[in-house]
């Protein structure tokens, strides 16, 4: 087995996943760095998804292994480490019932942060207007400030963003970077995946490619 790289705040080796009997992930290995950026890059259905959640804590290799901001995947030790990974998915981490404002209350909550910090984070997102309205009746938009609210609230030290630049104007895609920026220069990782390479290229430090559920080539 390789040595975990000095200071690496994610090792995969070999690492390899199964969903319902078909293999999704096969003999993955990388190491990303502290203040490291690493693009994702490849087709719908390639696996990326997958990996995310892999690093997320979310998925159990069922082969090879890996660690993630020092703890062990597959073991007890991930939910030590899981309020220090944030996770921009397809599908918006909030709760339907509740308001943009309850839901970032209840994510301080569990991180252990100032909720009197909300109100700030709101404004930098643009959503102080809208922080009444709950999750089902906000715009698509709506929600990915409001996840970067979260994520600027809890300051993850791993973060995961699953195509987080889709269907998003400007504004808000400068958002997502000022997220990047504020987690790089805090030491932390960031992983990007997308369908389309030249939204990473001026984002990450590397490129790795991904087909069929195997890593094909880095840049």
């Amino acid at each position: 087995m390789r040595l975990e790289p000095v200071g690496a705040n994610v090792t995969l080796d070999e690492a390899g996943v199964s969903l319902g009997g078909l293999v999704v992930l096969r003999g993955i290995s990388l190491s990303i760095g502290p203040a490291e950026v690493l693009g994702i890059a490849g087709p719908n259905g390639s696996g990326k998804t997958t990996l995310l959640r892999l690093l997320a804590t979310l998925a159990r290799p069922d082969q090879g292994s890996g660690r993630v901001l020092g703890a062990t995947l597959g073991t007890a030790e991930v939910y030590a480490i899981r309020h220090d990974i944030g996770l921009i998915g397809h599908v918006p981490a909030l709760i339907q019932e509740l308001t943009l404002r309850e839901n970032l209350q209840h994510a301080a909550r569990l991180a252990g942060e100032d909720v009197s910090r909300i109100d700030r984070a709101l404004r930098v997102v643009g959503l102080e207007a809208a922080a009444d309205r709950k999750v089902g009746q906000s715009s698509h938009g709506m929600l990915r400030r409001a996840e970067t609210a979260r994520l600027l609230l809890t300051r993850p030290r791993l973060l995961l963003l699953d195509e987080a630049f889709s269907g998003l104007d400007i504004s808000a895609r400068e958002l997502i970077d000022t997220l990047v920026e504020r987690s790089v220069s805090a030491g932390g990782s960031v992983v990007m995946v997308s369908h389309d390479a030249t939204q990473l290229a001026s984002r990450a430090d590397r490129i790795m490619h991904i087909a069929s559920g195997r890593i094909e080539a880095a840049a």
